[in-house]
């Protein structure tokens, strides 16, 4: 399971670093690229997002890659044969980002059951809130999937506390209002939430939403 990896891994390392592609953008030859690349460089867990025609949580550099991706030919069946090619060729852990539409549409225990097959560890789903996905969280748990849910600085601790229930793996904290790509105040607010957000769960977190930069990083040293 990704929270004992990533524990296991922080003996070793004071901080990871988990990195994020669109699969099939700008072709699946250079999404296999990218990541032997970033592995080579020492990422230590990856996001592998299943392109997808409304990423609500995406911003514009986001959104045009599942555009570009979609416009190229990428579908669910070539990324789930790419992410399995991925994932016995890589030896770090390797997640899913998409939206619930892929999963409904292609059958959620199906889905997970083919996550299992394939060797991805665990699944972000954005747009579903655990009240409405108790089918998915039933197969995560069946095929020892981790459901991987999202904290933001708009999240109550109470709602911390339900998301963390029914959680596994690590939680994603998301650093700021928004979509993907913005940039990010790096300061006190930013630590008084990630402390708040320590102190709803022994889970690993993930910081993420623009986080740009080597100071970006350091600042984060010590917070999650």
């Amino acid at each position: 399971m990704l929270e004992q990896t990533i524990k296991a891994r922080r003996e070793q390392k004071d901080l990871l670093l988990m990195t994020h592609i669109v699969l099939g953008y700008p072709s699946y030859d250079d999404s296999m690229r990218l990541v032997e690349t970033m592995v080579e460089s020492g990422v230590d867990l990856m996001e592998l997002q299943i392109p997808f025609s409304e990423p609500m949580a995406d911003g514009p550099v986001i959104l045009h890659a599942n555009s570009e991706a979609l416009h190229s030919g990428a579908s669910v069946e070539k990324s789930l044969d790419m992410a399995e090619k991925i994932t016995r060729q890589f030896d770090i852990p390797f997640l899913f980002m998409t939206y619930y539409n892929i999963l409904f549409k292609y059958g959620v225990e199906n889905f997970a059951a083919k996550m299992k097959e394939i060797g991805i560890q665990g699944a972000i789903v954005p747009d579903l809130p655990p009240e409405e996905g108790s089918d998915y969280l039933t197969a995560m748990r069946k095929y020892e999937l981790d459901p991987i849910h999202i904290f933001t600085p708009n999240t109550s601790d109470q709602r911390m506390q339900q998301l963390n229930d029914c959680s596994s793996g690590f939680i994603y904290t998301v650093a700021r209002k928004g979509v993907t790509g913005k940039g990010t105040d790096f300061s006190a607010d930013l630590e008084a939430y990630l402390a708040r957000c320590r102190a709803a769960t022994e889970l690993p977190l993930a910081v993420g939403f623009g986080v740009k930069s080597k100071t970006d990083v350091d600042f984060l040293r010590g917070k999650v």
